[in-house]
């Protein structure tokens, strides 16, 4: 069994994330998609955002494995580092029916 160790930064983060992300009442069930616009305090960020698809789950989706699509950007801002989401549920496609 393999386990992954999240270093000291990658600890404090999920920390401050989670007392700042609330949980939905009712968790996102479907695929979804997700757009991160992730804004570093450095050139140097450290920041993977599969840590930010782990912490979203049970919290707005059951499990990060129902991401299908997502997009990330890269920005800076010194003085306010953060991350802005935008979780959208990827409606079913209808089968077509044959005539």
């Amino acid at each position: 069994m393999s386990r992954l160790i999240k270093s000291k930064k990658a600890l404090s983060y999920s920390d401050v994330f989670l007392q700042q992300c609330p949980t939905l009442p009712t968790l996102m069930t479907s695929d979804v998609r997700i757009t991160l616009r992730i804004y570093y305090a450095s050139r140097r960020p450290d920041l993977d955002e599969t840590l930010i698809l782990d912490l979203l789950q049970g919290r707005v989706y059951l499990n990060d494995r129902q991401v299908k699509e997502r997009h990330a950007f890269w920005g800076l801002d010194v003085n306010n580092p953060r991350t802005e989401m935008l979780i959208q549920e990827i409606p079913e496609v209808m089968p077509k029916k044959n005539p």
